[in-house]
């Protein structure tokens, strides 16, 4: 029974620490560390590293078909049964030839019944056991192909290079929006504890004076009501904050079973932003996704330039070292043979594929071209958007940090009115609810503002240098 007990207590701390140690263990991330860690973590990312790895290595194989090649080939093959072909009867036509000159020089009477006829048989010219080793040296000297592909390897190397970067900046965004988020529902917690924190203070400066008799019933059920009717929103802000740090991990790219805390706060620091042509010019220019596409057509036009490259010759250099035997009792007769050459090869007709294959590489450049404009058009019109929503935000900040201020003084005025009699609860739950209304109202825009800000900075195709580093770091 004791040993029985020994093992339920065992067991019940096994559980208590399984809940309650990573608890006490938390991960505390900065906006920086949060980025890093996304990096490091983003499936996307690491796909895209691999992509940018493989373009490296298929550099290397296209100069490879620019350099000779060597190959060494083997081979050894015994007849169980030999090869025979039809041929003349060499002993017929050997004996008829001797007795042709012995009947001419009369050594003999000529006898025409020694002459044998003249037939075909079944000879065999093979010897049992054949051997063969070949070494070929092949030089390209001319390809249109081969130096085409050497370009356009080199191409997709920078388009690889340029998706990264697309979806570096892609992750960065959305862990700003991830982080930023975090914090949105946090201070939106905060706030509205601070909310129900002064009603719970109000309602139990209530009672003492309900229980002087200087407050009325109503009075007392209008307090608590305020009270009740904040308690919920605490609920609803902790979840969301849950919720909203699920996700955060997420993108994050860690267990869900973590502990997270953010570092940080939403707080209005303005930016000097540039000329709205000028931010329209830059985000042509520098927009990841943008320049992926103005890479691929060029990789698009080199795979026209390659279909091409049918139509042209190609011609290259060999030399070989061939050494043989053959023999049927493994006492082999030995030779060598040596070649060098040049050879030309060119396709005159092929049933118009080559011009086909060249007519839909053309219509697929065509493709990406209406894809650029497409695209092109679509970011001059999101950093208009952008631009026109953060100095409209840009503008109201102002105006909610003015209006915190004002709503914080009518709350301490509405306290103080009633304190000295001349004031109402009524009073009292106004300013609480637009005090809280202000806070929130200051926070959401400033939230606003900083989301617009690093949807501008990936539009116009910004990263810091921690990115950058990270990109320069992959690339190497």
């Amino acid at each position: 029974m004791k040993k029985h007990f020994t093992h339920l207590k065992k067991l019940k701390l096994s559980v208590l620490i399984f809940f309650f140690i990573p608890r006490l263990f938390s991960q505390d991330f900065t906006l920086d560390q949060a980025i890093e860690t996304a990096l490091a973590n983003n499936r996307d990312i690491k796909i895209s590293k691999l992509e940018v790895r493989k373009a490296e290595e298929a550099v290397s194989e296209a100069f490879g078909y620019a350099l000779p090649s060597l190959d060494i080939s083997a081979s050894f093959a015994h007849f169980l049964s030999k090869p025979k072909m039809a041929f003349p009867d060499f002993e017929a036509l050997l004996t008829n030839a001797a007795y042709g000159i012995l009947f001419h020089e009369n050594v003999i009477p000529h006898d025409e019944s020694k002459l044998m006829p003249i037939q075909t048989k079944l000879q065999s010219f093979a010897q049992t056991n054949n051997y063969e080793a070949t070494a070929q040296v092949t030089q390209i000297i001319f390809n249109s192909a081969v130096f085409r592909g050497i370009g356009a390897s080199q191409i997709y190397l920078n388009l690889s290079k340029e998706q990264l970067k697309a979806k570096t900046s892609e992750v960065v965004l959305n862990v700003k929006k991830a982080f930023y988020g975090v914090l949105l529902t946090e201070e939106l917690l905060d706030i509205t504890k601070a909310s129900l924190k002064n009603a719970e203070e109000n309602l139990n400066n209530l009672r003492a004076y309900y229980q002087q008799g200087f407050a009325s019933d109503f009075e007392m059920m209008q307090a608590e009501v305020m009270v009740e009717n904040i308690r919920p929103k605490v609920f609803e802000l902790e979840e969301l904050n849950k919720d909203t740090k699920n996700k955060f991990k997420m993108v994050l790219g860690i267990p869900q079973s973590d502990v997270i805390n953010v570092n940080g706060k939403i707080s209005y620091e303005e930016h000097l932003l540039p000329d709205m042509e000028d931010a329209v010019e830059t985000a042509v220019k520098k927009n990841f996704d943008l320049s992926s596409l103005k890479v691929k057509i060029q990789i698009d036009e080199e795979f026209v330039e390659l279909d091409r490259s049918e139509y042209w010759p190609q011609l290259a250099a060999f030399g070989n070292i061939t050494y043989a035997g053959s023999s049927d009792d493994w006492n082999f007769q030995n030779y060598s043979s040596t070649t060098v050459g040049l050879s030309l090869s060119m396709n005159i007709f092929n049933g118009n594929r080559t011009a086909r294959k060249v007519e839909q590489s053309l219509i697929g450049l065509r493709q990406t071209e209406e894809q650029i404009n497409t695209l092109k058009d679509y970011i001059i019109s999101e950093v208009k958007k952008t631009y026109y929503n953060i100095e409209r935000v840009k503008v109201q900040i102002n105006a909610v940090e003015r209006n915190v201020d004002l709503a914080e003084k009518a709350y301490e005025i509405a306290l103080k009115r009633y304190e000295e009699g001349t004031g109402t609860q009524l009073e009292i739950k106004n300013s609480n609810i637009e005090l809280h209304t202000a806070r929130t109202n200051k926070l959401q825009v400033v939230h606003q503002y900083i989301i617009a800000k690093a949807e501008l900075d990936k539009l116009l195709g910004q990263l810091s240098d921690i990115e950058l580093q990270f990109i320069k770091d992959e690339n190497k």
